[in-house]
């Protein structure tokens, strides 16, 4: 495989349109929320290899070397921010997404209605699968045609890092670094591919809703799922977490940077102090082996602070 492929979910806003702009709203900060630890579990900290040497991953990504890290005790959400608890936010303080300032998102092809893709007029050359949709968000995922009105324990997608950022400061939480997100997916194992050790689908069981099948062509959906799946759909990691990998990327505090992580601190390191991408965790439904193979634990990508996609999510932290 090679090295230089670019993630499948990396597809940034300045592809289609290089003016940023930005959101007008500002949402206040919940009081009610701020002591809130409920949906949250305890992650201990402490040393751990972080990084892959590994051959089947992406080294153009900075995915190594390993080297030894310490994060400080925290809390996790226990899975990725849900359609219900964005909504929550949304309707607190009438919070407009960047996808809506935009006026349309990035879709996955075969998630599209036939009606929608007549008014498709855009795709990104390096990556056909994904359609500009107008009109898409988080509450309309596959555009004015559809809802969430069935999928409220599904994870919010179409949220840009802005948007991940403006919901924890109204929930009194913050976005994982870079290190303690991937102290938290290991779940206590060391120098394991995935979460709950080395092999994919062990006794043939499917723990992570990711694509099977030819991609970006048929998905044989083997685990259950073409998009998106509940929260809680497959087991817990170590720590309790859900999900925390395959399903939706998931955004990081961390400015991207392949190796400014090989010179900087390992004592509770938090990425370069400036850059033009966000780190992404985590992997999602549209990753495969034979192209995006990053839902292993110590796969990254990035994308603009701006953007947004259908597989594209979060959730958050607390200090200890």
């Amino acid at each position: 495989m090679s090295n230089e492929i670019k993630s499948c979910c990396s597809v940034s806003r300045t592809a289609i349109e290089p003016q940023v702009k930005k959101t007008s709203s500002e949402p206040k900060i919940n009081s009610e929320k701020q002591s809130s630890f409920d949906d949250m579990v305890y992650i201990p900290g402490g040393e751990f290899l972080m990084g892959t040497d590994l051959k089947e991953g992406f080294p153009a990504d900075g995915e190594g070397p390993i080297r030894n890290v310490k994060v400080d005790p925290f809390y996790m959400d226990t899975y990725a921010v849900t359609n219900a608890q964005f909504a929550e936010f949304v309707n607190d303080t009438g919070y407009k997404t960047e996808a809506e300032s935009f006026g349309w998102s990035f879709v996955f092809y075969q998630l599209i209605s036939k009606e929608v893709a007549k008014t498709v007029k855009n795709q990104v050359a390096s990556t056909p699968w994904w359609w500009v949709v107008e009109g898409a968000y988080w509450k309309q995922p596959e555009g004015a045609d559809s809802s969430i009105e069935n999928r409220m324990d599904h994870p919010v997608i179409h949220i840009s890092w802005n948007d991940a950022m403006n919901y924890c400061k109204w929930a009194g939480k913050r976005l994982p670094t870079e290190a303690e997100w991937e102290f938290a997916a290991r779940g206590g194992l060391q120098q394991k591919i995935y979460p709950w050790g080395d092999e994919l689908n062990p006794n043939g069981e499917y723990l992570c809703n990711i694509w099977q099948g030819n991609f970006p062509n048929e998905n044989t959906k083997l685990d259950g799922y073409l998009s998106t799946a509940p929260v809680t759909a497959f087991p817990a990691n170590g720590y309790g977490l859900y999900n925390i990998v395959g399903n939706v990327w998931e955004w990081c505090a961390d400015w991207f940077s392949p190796n400014f992580h090989v010179f900087e601190s390992r004592d509770h390191p938090k990425g370069p102090s400036t850059g033009q991408n966000k780190v992404m965790r985590g992997g999602s439904y549209l990753c495969h082996h034979s192209y995006c193979n990053r839902y292993r634990v110590a796969a990254r990508s990035s994308n603009t602070p701006d953007s947004s996609t259908g597989n594209l999510g979060f959730r958050c932290v607390k200090d200890a």
